[in-house]
């Protein structure tokens, strides 16, 4: 696998290269990251970091030496690859397009984001549809320079078959770790904050970004509070709006019911923070499959959620979540309904376990292994008609 961006860089694509990454290896697959060094990495088997500089309007994000990567080829040819999978179209894409070529290796790439929403909030001087048509045609080229395709969901599917991407598309989406079915310190957590037990609290998880619309969800929150004066917001995560969503919560003054708490580390506080919550919400319009839906259902949160691309796959009838219109008031009224409900909050939390449970990690890993032995199998036999 080859990637732009991975651990300790938190978001929805490091979480889906490290949950298949983890699955794989335990059907002994061996799978080795090549992904950018953010300065002094720990040392971990099967993980290869690039020298790599910073990246203009991202600074979380770095940017690797493409001739770096090459400088690797050797070394991969000795390990006797069988595939490679693109998980990120920049230098990623790029390099692994000509690693594959040096070592005669199929390719499959993980279109993991909406660009087409997405490139024009972090280049705001040109033109936001000019910017748009750009994400499309280098989407469907990169796309189509490769063996196959994967997607998280059908509508990301749908969407590449529009751009006139021409491969094979795959849905298969990041599925949940086991561990993340298991309950965390709601207690805990809400004494360390100072968050009494009576305060009704609402959770959105996730990189603090433009595209995630969470200030929807601040003009939201500040309707219902006028029903539910003590309920409080949380969110947990950090990114490029962040100063941004701080002056909308001054200008709204929110100061007493939005708390921001910065990035929750996933193997110990996360689950904490999740238990801690009675509901999570989410508006962004730009997710591919949006992933943290599944991870607040699976620890028995109840969902409030518009459905935009991706998350429609998630958000279907009994699966512990509650679709609103996309409206601030509507999504108001949904928070003030669940908030106030008991009865409601159990029952939602009931069918969001059972219903998070169909997405296993496992599951979908044993997807992934199918198509690359799919790949392999095609790509072995074209060999073999070449060297005939």
């Amino acid at each position: 696998m080859i990637s732009d961006v991975y651990f300790p860089r938190v978001n929805g694509v490091s979480t889906s290269i490290e949950t298949f990454r983890n699955e794989l290896l335990q059907r002994n697959a061996g799978v080795t990251v090549i992904a950018p060094a953010y300065g002094e990495d720990a040392r971990q088997e099967g993980i290869i970091r690039i020298p790599s500089r910073g990246v203009m309007f991202d600074p979380e994000d770095r940017m690797m030496a493409y001739g770096a990567i090459k400088a690797q080829t050797d070394l991969l040819r000795e390990q006797n690859f069988d595939i490679v999978h693109i998980q990120t179209p920049f230098v990623a894409h790029y390099a692994g397009i000509a690693l594959a070529k040096e070592l005669n290796l199929p390719t499959v790439v993980t279109y993991h984001t909406f660009f087409e929403e997405y490139l024009f909030h972090y280049i705001p001087f040109l033109p936001a549809e000019w910017m748009r048509g750009l994400a499309r045609r280098f989407s469907r080229k990169q796309c189509n320079d490769v063996d196959a395709v994967v997607v998280p969901s059908n509508a990301m599917a749908r969407t590449l078959a529009d751009y006139g991407v021409e491969k094979p598309l795959h849905i298969i989406p990041t599925g949940i770790p086991g561990e993340m079915f298991s309950k965390g310190k709601r207690e805990a957590f809400r004494e360390l904050h100072k968050i009494a037990e009576s305060t009704p609290v609402m959770l959105f998880v996730g990189r603090v970004a433009f595209e995630k619309n969470i200030e929807f969800l601040l003009h939201a929150a500040d309707i219902a509070r006028k029903a539910v004066p003590e309920l409080l917001l949380i969110i947990a995560g950090e990114g490029p709006a962040a100063r941004s969503i701080e002056k909308l919560v001054k200008a709204l003054r929110l100061e007493d019911n939005v708390r921001l708490i910065g990035y929750m580390d996933r193997e110990r506080l996360l689950k904490d923070c999740y238990s801690a919550a009675d509901v999570f919400v989410f508006a962004s319009r730009t997710e591919t499959q949006g992933l943290v839906l599944l991870e607040a259902m699976a620890a028995g949160l109840p969902v409030i959620s518009t459905a935009h691309m991706g998350t429609r796959d998630i958000l279907k009838p009994n699966s512990g979540s509650v679709v609103p219109d996309d409206d601030p008031q509507s999504f108001a009224g949904e928070m003030v309904r669940v908030l106030s409900d008991r009865a409601l909050r159990r029952k939602l939390s009931v069918q969001a376990e059972n219903y998070a449970e169909q997405w296993s990690a496992a599951a979908m890993a044993q997807k992934m292994m199918d198509l690359y032995g799919e790949m392999i199998a095609k790509s072995s036999i074209g060999a073999a008609i070449a060297v005939r």
